[in-house]
């Protein structure tokens, strides 16, 4: 049996480098770990506004944990796509934008359907909180500009399962 002794200095530092080097290396398995194992769900939704209806394609994070990750990490999302957070309950919603790599556009939607509130060009990785400043149930994120391009605003309608029904404007 051999044991490392203080006065062995080569052998210190390849055990730390080793061992920093292993850190480095979970840590980075631990993203994408975490993001393979969260499998969100696919849906779509139709978001209504003064320029049509629009189809989304979205992933949905239903889980506290999927709602802790959300988009955090990821480099691109696609223009026509998005990720919702559903909660059951109306309340005040706030988000951030926390290891969230891309800049987002953040809809904020009453238990109706009707879009509340919008902000848009949210910072990457700012820890400033973005409020809802109303009772929502959900909120919907898309690559910024999407609200612009779409032509989103308070008082659009979302349709999806989530919501309960309205009647057209």
């Amino acid at each position: 049996m051999s044991y490392l002794t203080l006065n062995d200095d080569r052998a210190v530092h390849r055990a730390v480098l080793f061992c920093l080097l292993m850190v480095a290396l979970v840590g980075m398995m631990g993203v994408e770990s975490a993001r393979a194992e969260m499998k969100m769900r696919r849906d779509t939704l139709i978001l209504h506004t003064a320029s049509g209806a629009h189809r989304i394609d979205i992933e949905v994070a239903e889980s506290d944990q999927e709602k802790a990750y959300g988009l955090m990490f990821r480099r691109s999302l696609g223009d026509d796509q998005g990720m919702l957070f559903p909660y059951p309950t109306a309340h005040e919603i706030t988000m951030w934008m926390r290891n969230t790599f891309i800049p987002l556009d953040m809809i904020f939607i009453r238990a109706d359907g009707i879009v509340h509130r919008v902000e848009t060009d949210t910072e990457p990785h700012s820890e400033r909180i973005i409020g809802s400043q109303g009772d929502v149930t959900g909120v919907l994120e898309m690559k910024a500009g999407s609200a612009r391009r779409l032509g989103i605003k308070p008082g659009d309608r979302v349709e999806h399962s989530h919501f309960k029904a309205t009647a057209k404007r």
